[in-house]
């Protein structure tokens, strides 16, 4: 829509409409493709059809500044503003063509792929321009951007935070000495190369796309495992080759990782006398069938040894279930072999376990810990993990001073349900 202001204030000099024949009024439309002379149509006459035979053009403008004004979803008031149609009609017309429509969304789909096979070979940086996330301030995800201040582009404690407390007292005066003036400026020098540390620290962490924390560690958990922690020890290098050659490094590493399981793949064929694809799927349903017998032998055997103990056949029960329905197994199996185990620890009547999910509580009865210590425990490694931004086995250790194969029991457990990130 163009304005009007390269007309003047007279009405008669304003250009008609080609449809009501009257002076053009804001808003109107001229046809990006019509002309010349271009074609102008005035939007002052609205009683036509655009979605819906039911629905004016007028109706349609009133429905979505309704909407706008009152909220997605607030329907008694969006009719109440309209005036003209009901809450029902205002809903249905709303969701059938706005939210429902399959032209907008196949539109939208379009867009989306368009714009993602555009960046899909390049970094994401982060620039000050973006809209990252806005947390609340000292909330878990404030903590994670590192107290980065969106609407500033800066961050609430900055690198050498105090770097300005040396020049607080320094004062140019004439009646200085030659050598206590070289001394003042090599003070303002050091605190200039101070400053453009900071910045060039500043710069890595858009250019790498860092300050949504979040969004970066997803992002890297695509990857294999393998991948993960070549990416890990490289992180430290991404500053020196730069975010668009640190990416095609990673993702190269990752390609080559895929063509050697291929070839390990295409060996094992080799090696078993194949060389066609047909007979290639023949054996890889056999080697399937293979290992699903080999289970239920292991599982047989299982039953074996744990169905003479009441609990221990639950457990087994429980995992079997989560194997049936395609998670992986919540409880692991305690050997037979050797000294019997204990049995698992009654939490009825023990305090703070009403403040645990039923994992939990199976965690604490399986490593026999009652909920007070494990909240405790629990508490110490989430704090530590949100300072350190991630957090390894021995930093775990080193703060629970309990037996080290239930610490171990308790991060593993942790690390699966997504309270830590391993450092």
């Amino acid at each position: 829509m163009d304005r009007l202001g390269s007309f003047s204030n007279d009405p008669s000099d304003k250009p008609p409409c080609r449809g009501c024949s009257s002076y053009l009024m804001e808003p109107y439309i001229k046809c990006a493709e019509c002309g010349p002379p271009p074609f102008f149509l005035c939007l002052q006459t609205s009683d036509f059809p655009v979605l819906d035979p039911s629905w004016t053009a007028q109706e349609e403008m009133a429905l979505l500044e309704a909407v706008m004004d009152c909220g997605f979803g607030n329907w008694q008031d969006v009719a109440n503003q309209m005036c003209t149609k009901t809450k029902e009609e205002c809903e249905k017309h709303y969701m059938k063509h706005f939210i429902n429509n399959p032209l907008f969304a196949s539109t939208l789909l379009n867009l989306k792929q368009a714009e993602e096979a555009k960046t899909a070979d390049t970094a994401i940086p982060f620039h000050s321009t973006d809209d990252p996330p806005r947390p609340t301030f000292d909330s878990l995800l404030s903590r994670d951007m590192a107290g980065y201040m969106p609407a500033r582009a800066d961050f609430i404690e900055e690198f050498d935070n105090y770097a300005e407390w040396d020049l607080r007292d320094i004062d140019f005066v004439e009646d200085d000495s030659d050598i206590l003036h070289a001394l003042k400026m090599a003070v303002v020098d050091i605190y200039h190369s101070r400053l453009k540390e900071r910045q060039r620290r500043k710069k890595i962490i858009r250019d790498h796309g860092l300050i949504n924390l979040r969004k970066f560690q997803l992002m890297e958990r695509r990857y294999p495992k393998e991948v993960q922690d070549l990416y890990e020890t490289m992180r430290r290098f991404a500053r020196i080759v730069g975010p668009m050659e640190h990416d095609k490094f990673i993702e190269s590493h990752a390609l080559e990782f895929e063509l050697r399981r291929e070839i390990k793949r295409l060996q094992e064929y080799r090696t078993a006398g194949i060389t066609n694809f047909c007979s290639a799927r023949t054996y890889d349903h056999l080697k399937k069938t293979r290992e699903e017998e080999r289970l239920k032998r292991t599982m047989l055997s299982e039953v074996l040894q744990y169905i003479q103990d009441s609990s221990a056949c639950q457990q087994w029960l429980r995992r079997q279930a989560d194997i049936d329905s395609g998670l992986s197994p919540s409880i692991p199996m305690a050997s037979n072999s050797g000294r019997r185990s204990a049995p698992p620890l009654n939490l009825t009547g023990l305090p703070g376990t009403e403040k645990l999910n039923e994992k939990e509580k199976e965690l604490c009865q399986m490593v026999r810990l009652v909920p007070g210590a494990y909240l405790e425990y629990k508490s110490a490694l989430l704090n530590e993990c949100n300072k350190q931004g991630g957090l390894r086995l021995a930093q775990a250790r080193a703060l629970i001073k309990i037996d080290v194969n239930k610490t171990r029991k308790i991060y593993d457990f942790l690390i699966r349900e997504g309270y830590i990130t391993k450092g």
